[in-house]
């Protein structure tokens, strides 16, 4: 049987790829570092690492042990989290992986919902764009992610349960108002029952604000978002000219802003922060879909229930 303490060290070297930052992590000696790796390989009766340059560098076997090991752990430091609260041996905790924007709008509500209603439950927090929360989340290092996705019919995934937060439509932002953006009532920072972000103009006439851009120099998001854009494009019969790639959105609007090209963002990344000197128009056929994602079979533990309960109740 492999030993979970050995498999922590693997898991530890293959983080870092350094024997001594795993050591300093651990709170180990690099000699104890290094008698660990050698009884685990022992163990499973290959090698797995190899010394490359002053460094060392995981084989074939090792990478796909340390995968493996890291999920392990995530998942045994998991259970020993529940365990404990539990038992009533300390407080409880629960972690939640979000994208930035979710981070800048609703997140801080069901956070200050959580500790008002759980007073002793404590909320980790991680900003990460959902491809990063996923793994976060199978490997055990998060018990929730709050993910976005613009196709809402293809499963995410073995062992992910998703639960609907709400519906995030995307807007072309210029430096003037976009052909057909109006601007829509109610004042900077509100939230309209559709999620759409007070001070976003509504909807032009389909198909019209992006063709209307096709010469024009763009500004991309995140590899999710850019992709998406990419999709819209091709609909609309155009390549955009990709001149800049952030996922900042305050980057993006300052370039918008200084004439740099023009962009596409959601709506919550437009609640989180809006530049003055752009304009917004929705973008028709253009929607993300915000859920809050778990991991394994029902039912949840309640500390991680108390969490998907707080982000519905906000939303």
């Amino acid at each position: 049987m492999l030993d979970i303490v050995r498999l922590r060290v693997l898991a530890a070297v293959a983080r870092h790829g350094s024997v001594t930052r795993a050591a300093r992590e651990l709170h180990y000696s690099q000699p104890s570092v290094s008698h660990h790796l050698a009884k685990l390989e022992a163990e499973v009766g290959t090698k797995l690492v190899q010394r490359a340059g002053r460094g060392i560098r995981l084989t074939e076997a090792g990478r796909l042990l340390a995968e493996r090991a890291t999920e392990i752990v995530g998942r045994v430091d998991s259970a020993a989290a529940e365990l404990s609260a539990h038992v009533g041996l300390r407080a409880g905790r629960v972690r939640l992986a979000a994208f930035p924007s979710a981070l800048g709008t609703f997140v801080p509500g069901a956070a200050a919902r959580l500790a008002r209603e759980h007073p002793g439950l404590e909320l980790g927090l991680t900003e990460t764009e959902p491809p990063e929360a996923l793994r976060m989340l199978r490997a055990g290092y998060v018990d929730a992610a709050v993910i976005f996705r613009y196709d809402d019919t293809a499963p995410e995934g073995d062992g992910i349960r998703l639960i609907h937060l709400l519906d995030d439509p995307s807007y072309l932002v210029t430096t003037g108002p976009p052909p057909g953006g109006t601007p829509a009532p109610g004042g900077p920072g509100a939230l309209h029952g559709s999620g759409e972000p007070a001070g976003v103009p509504s909807p032009g006439k389909p198909g019209d604000i992006l063709l209307a851009h096709r010469d024009t120099r763009w500004i991309a998001g995140c590899d999710r978002c850019r992709s998406h854009l990419l999709d819209l494009c091709a609909q609309r019969g155009f390549e955009p000219e990709i001149s800049f790639t952030s996922d900042d959105i305050v980057a993006v609007q300052a370039l918008v802003a200084a004439g740099m090209g023009v962009t596409a963002l959601p709506g919550l990344a437009l609640q989180a922060h809006r530049h003055p000197a752009v304009g917004t128009a929705e973008i028709p056929g253009s929607t993300r879909h915000v859920y809050a994602a778990t991991y394994g079979e029902p039912p949840d533990p309640p500390a991680t229930t108390a969490l998907l309960a707080a982000l519905a109740a906000v939303t």
